[in-house]
């Protein structure tokens, strides 16, 4: 299972790179910090849904070090 999967790899203050909802068909992605986790379960399928900083809400993709 890759991290993007797992809440528990997706912690506050991490940089992230998300699909915004209105991207998925494009695909394209958007980097920011967590600051809010919004996914209860503790796997998701096509990705932990995050809310960033700047207040962008999407699914996590890829963990950025």
């Amino acid at each position: 299972m890759q991290t993007n999967q797992q809440r528990s790899q997706i912690k506050p203050g991490i940089q992230v790179r998300i699909i915004l909802k209105q991207h998925q068909q494009s695909g394209k992605l958007t980097d920011g910090i967590v600051k809010d986790i919004l996914t209860k379960s503790s796997t998701h399928p096509y990705g932990i849904k995050v809310r960033l900083t700047d207040g962008k809400v999407g699914r996590v993709q890829s963990v950025l070090k």
